[in-house]
C-alpha cells in the first residue's frame, strides 16, 4: 500500500529530506559545468598553445561579460510574465540545462593548428555561449531557494545542502578529470616527443636506451614527459553536460515550490540607482568590506593558482594526473567543520573562529615556501600536500560562515544607518568577487609568461628553471591569499561575537516596535 503524503496547511507536500536532496542536486548540475571553468585556461594554454598575454586579455574580456551577465538575464527572467506549465523558475532552469548539454564542450573545440584569430574567436564565442546558458540555469536556481519554503530554518537547511552539492560537484570532477585528460609520453620506437625539438632514444636518468612502451623522461627537467589530450577534454565536457542535465531533471521533478513565484524577484527594478552613492554606502560598511576582502582573497590567491598548479604538476613533479587529488585536500577540511560549525560559531563567534582559521592559513602559506627548496621531488610533493592541508584547515571555518558574515554585514548597515539596503550590499559584494575571479587568473597568466613559460612548447618543452618558477609562483599565491584573508577578517571585519549579539538584540527590539506601531495604526 502506497504511503500517503503528509501535506502542510497550504496543501503542499511537507518540507522534507526530498527537497534538500533535490536542491543539492541542482548545484551538482551547475557544478558539472562550472567545474570545467578552471580547465579552460589549461586547455587553451597547453593544448591550444595560446600565448599567455593574449589568453590573459581574452580571459579578462569574457570575465567582464560574466560580471554583467547575471543582472541582464536576471532582469529578463523577472520581466517575463508568461505562464509556464511547470512554473517560470523551473522552466528557465530546464532551458539552461538543455543548453549546458553541449555549451561546456564548445569551450574545448580541439583545433590546435588553427590560426590565432580563429582560436581567439572560438575562445570568446564558446565562453559567452557557455556562460549565458550557465546563468540562465544558475540565477533562477539560486533565487528558487525562497520559493521552496518561507521558513527561516528550512531555508538555512536548503542553503547548507546547496553547499554540500556545490562541494561534491566541484571535488568529483577535480579528482577524476586529470586522470582522463593527461597522458604520459610513452616510447614508440621513434623517440620523438611532440613539443620538443630533436630525437631522444636514451633515458637521461639511466643512460640506457628506452624499451618500447616505457615512459619517456623530459631531458630538460628529468621528469616524466606528460601531454594534455585535448580531444579527451572535449568529450569529457560533453559527458559532464549530460550528467549535469540528469541532476537538473532530478531536482525539477522532486522539489516542491510552496511560495508564489510573483513574490520572489531576482533583480529589483523600477528604482533608480546612484552608482556613486551605492559605492559610498558600501565602503562605509566596514563589516561588508572586510567580508568582501576575505572572499576576494580566495579568488585572487587559491583559485588563481589552479592553472599554475596544473603546470607545476606536469613539469616539476611529472604527475599532472595527481593535481586534482592534491587540490581536493585543500577543500576536504570544509566537510570536517560542517557538522560542528554551529557549535563553534555559537561558542566563539564567526569573526573569532575565522580569525583563528586565517592564522592557520598563514602558517600553511608560509609552509608552501619550503617545498620548492626540497630537491627530492617525492619529499617535495609530500611537503606541498602537507602545507595545502594546513592552509585548507584554516580556510575551512571561514568558508562555512562566509555568507553568514555577509548577512551580519547587512544587519550592521541597518543597525548603523537605519537602512537595510540588502540589494546594494550583496550586489557590490558579488561584483568584487567576480572582479577577483577575472583579474586574478589574467594576472597570473601574465606572471607565468614573465617567469619563462612558453606556450608553443606545451608542458614537455618547458625548461627546468621554468618548472621551478611555477613552484615559487604557486607558493606565493597561497601566501598572498592567506595574508589577504587575515587582513579582511581580523583587521577590517569588525563584528565580533559581543557586537553581533548586541546588534541582533537591538534590531529585534526595533522590529518588534515597528510591528507594534503598525498593528496599533
Amino acid at each position: 500500500m502506497k504511503k500517503q503524503q503528509q501535506l502542510d496547511e497550504k496543501g503542499f507536500r511537507k518540507f522534507s529530506m526530498r527537497d534538500k536532496l533535490a536542491y543539492a542536486a541542482g548545484d551538482l548540475g551547475c557544478n558539472m559545468s562550472f567545474a570545467l571553468k578552471g580547465t579552460i585556461q589549461t586547455f587553451w594554454l597547453v593544448f591550444m598553445t595560446m600565448e599567455t598575454g593574449l589568453l590573459s586579455a581574452l580571459l579578462l574580456i569574457v570575465q567582464i561579460w560574466d560580471a554583467i551577465n547575471d543582472p541582464i538575464i536576471g532582469t529578463m527572467i523577472d520581466r517575463d510574465q508568461r505562464k509556464y506549465k511547470m512554473g517560470k523558475f523551473k522552466t528557465y532552469i530546464l532551458i539552461g540545462a538543455i543548453g549546458l548539454l553541449v555549451a561546456g564542450a564548445l569551450c574545448f573545440i580541439p583545433v590546435p593548428k588553427a590560426d590565432v584569430i580563429t582560436k581567439s574567436i572560438l575562445f570568446v564565442l564558446g565562453y559567452i555561449v557557455w556562460d549565458a546558458f550557465y546563468t540562465v540555469a544558475n540565477v533562477p536556481y539560486g533565487s528558487m531557494l525562497s520559493l521552496v519554503s518561507d521558513d527561516a530554518v528550512e531555508k538555512s537547511q536548503l542553503s547548507l545542502w546547496r553547499s554540500i552539492g556545490s562541494m561534491v560537484g566541484n571535488m568529483l570532477p577535480m579528482m577524476i578529470l586529470p586522470f582522463l585528460i593527461w597522458k604520459d609520453c610513452l616510447y614508440d620506437g621513434t623517440g620523438i616527443i611532440e613539443g620538443l625539438e630533436g630525437v631522444y632514444h636514451i633515458n637521461p636518468i639511466t643512460n640506457l636506451p628506452y624499451a618500447k612502451g616505457e615512459r619517456m623522461i623530459n631531458p630538460l627537467t628529468n621528469k616524466v614527459a606528460q601531454n594534455l589530450i585535448g580531444e579527451n577534454v572535449f568529450w569529457v565536457a560533453l559527458i559532464m553536460g549530460i550528467l549535469g542535465f540528469i541532476f537538473f531533471i532530478f531536482m525539477i521533478k522532486n522539489i516542491t515550490l510552496r511560495v508564489n513565484e510573483k513574490n520572489v524577484k531576482i533583480e529589483e527594478n523600477g528604482q533608480k540607482v546612484n552608482v556613486f552613492r551605492s559605492f559610498g554606502t558600501f565602503l562605509k560598511n566596514r563589516a561588508a568590506v572586510g567580508a568582501t576582502i576575505a572572499a576576494m582573497a580566495m579568488f585572487l590567491g587559491m583559485n588563481s593558482a589552479s592553472t599554475a598548479t596544473t603546470i607545476m604538476f606536469a613539469t616539476y613533479f611529472g604527475e599532472a594526473d595527481l593535481s586534482g587529488i592534491a587540490s581536493v585536500i585543500g577543500f576536504l577540511p570544509m566537510f570536517f567543520f560542517m557538522p560542528f560549525i554551529k557549535k563553534i560559531v555559537t561558542k566563539y563567534g564567526k569573526k573569532e573562529a575565522s580569525t583563528v582559521g586565517a592564522i592557520v592559513s598563514l602558517v600553511g602559506g608560509a609552509m608552501m615556501f619550503i617545498f620548492p627548496l626540497i630537491k627530492n621531488t617525492t619529499v617535495s610533493l609530500v611537503m606541498y600536500i602537507l602545507a595545502l592541508a594546513v592552509f585548507g584547515i584554516g580556510m575551512g571555518v571561514y568558508t562555512c560562515v562566509s555568507w553568514a558574515m555577509m548577512s551580519d554585514a547587512i544587519d550592521y548597515n541597518e543597525w548603523k544607518t537605519g537602512k537595510r539596503e540588502e540589494g546594494t550590499v550583496y550586489s557590490l559584494h558579488s561584483f568584487f568577487r567576480k572582479l577577483a575571479q577575472g583579474v586574478g587568473p589574467s594576472v597570473v597568466l601574465l606572471i607565468m609568461g614573465g617567469l619563462g613559460y612558453v606556450s608553443k612548447l606545451g608542458t614537455v618543452g618547458q625548461s627546468a628553471q621554468t618548472a621551478a618558477n611555477m613552484c615559487w609562483l604557486v607558493a606565493g599565491l597561497y601566501l598572498f591569499s592567506a595574508i589577504l584573508q587575515f587582513v579582511g577578517i581580523a583587521l577590517v571585519y569588525n563584528l565580533d561575537k559581543k557586537t553581533v549579539d548586541t546588534m541582533s538584540e537591538q534590531l529585534r527590539e526595533k522590529r518588534e516596535k515597528e510591528v507594534a506601531t503598525e498593528t496599533a495604526e
